[in-house]
């Protein structure tokens, strides 16, 4: 996920600045099941720190220990982790570990995509077989670019080398539209997801960003000055000013816009008297954008206090963008993550 490989550029560019080496971990291929899909990365330091998790703890012990012949020799080389073997996971990971150090070029160039919310492209070049290889590594590509993660990988010899590619969309965001206890809920909550938050106030709070741990930022535009062209496919817009004007007018201003996510707070019969209240206003709002409102948000848990309502939030969300139905998992057909 996006978020991941930020947190890892971040630490990365920490460690270079005091002239900490690392190594950067990839999952390139998995037989059978694990929990966690190839893609996913982590850095290790010389002294043994670990940033970022490739399973649920199992694995990073022994990733550890095979990453110390990458910094006594500088050779990358590929490692497998056979969980068959162990209780929990049924599957044989294929793990890259690589030298890694990043130039001031590709932290510029990726705090730029970032920015402009590009998206970024991965490809790890690398052999089942577990061995030491000068010919193994990750190119990341940003804005047609291809940058090596390993300085010494060649870059212009691409031989026999299988390839996992993987492209991140930018960071999803989540922009909360209300300043109540709910709202604070609900940002620290989708914080933990690693989703950028962003507080969206009335003129009348007398409330600052402080208030909402984990928040990015918070804006107090007027109704009619929303820049809904920030609302794209990787942003959830959630409705709780819990007044009825507000709500409606805050629709207004959003008919036009079609976020990934739109939810309303509160009852079906408060649904239903803010939607007739915007086509009382707006007659030509279309269907489409009232068909897309998700009110009452949220899944139905059983949830009551402000920080269960948040975790029903973020569910329903994450169903909404994952295209996936609600239900237990032990109900699923096939494999959990497919």
């Amino acid at each position: 996920m996006t978020h991941e490989l930020k947190y890892l550029f971040d630490t990365l560019k920490l460690w270079q600045q005091t002239g900490r080496k690392a190594v950067f971990v990839t999952v390139v291929a998995l037989d059978g099941s694990s929990y966690r899909r190839p893609g996913v990365q982590m850095v290790i330091s010389e002294e043994g720190e670990i940033v970022g998790l490739v399973s649920g703890g199992c694995v990073e012990g022994e990733i550890v220990r095979q990453s110390k012949s990458v910094f006594r020799t500088g050779n990358p080389k590929m490692m497998t982790y056979d969980g068959r073997l162990r209780i929990g996971c049924e599957g044989i990971l294929y793990i890259m570990i690589e030298p890694v150090f990043i130039s001031n070029e590709l932290f510029l160039s990726f705090e730029r995509a970032l920015a402009n919310r590009d998206k970024i492209r991965t490809e790890a070049f690398y052999y089942r077989k577990v061995d030491e290889y000068l010919n193994i590594g990750t190119l990341i590509t940003l804005n047609g670019k291809a940058y090596p993660l390993n300085p010494s990988f060649p870059m212009g010899i691409i031989g026999d080398q299988l390839c996992f590619s993987q492209t991140f969309e930018p960071i999803f965001r989540l922009y909360i539209i209300g300043a109540e206890h709910d709202a604070v809920m609900l940002c620290q909550a989708a914080k933990l997801l690693g989703w950028e938050v962003t507080i969206v106030a009335s003129t009348d709070e007398e409330k600052s960003c402080e208030y909402f741990p984990g928040a990015n930022a918070m804006i107090t535009p007027m109704f009619e000055q929303i820049d809904t062209s920030v609302f794209d496919h990787q942003t959830a817009v959630m409705l709780m000013t819990h007044s009825y004007n507000k709500d409606v007018q805050y629709l207004m201003a959003l008919r036009n816009c079609n976020p990934a996510y739109l939810g309303l707070i509160g009852s079906m019969k408060r649904r239903e008297r803010v939607i007739e209240m915007l086509i009382e206003y707006c007659p030509d709002t279309p269907l489409e954008f009232l068909d897309q409102i998700h009110g009452p948000a949220g899944l139905n848990i059983g949830a009551e206090s402000p920080s269960e309502i948040a975790v029903s939030i973020l569910a329903e969300i994450l169903s909404v963008i994952r295209n996936q139905q609600p239900g237990p998992l032990r109900d699923k057909k096939g494999s959990i993550h497919g």
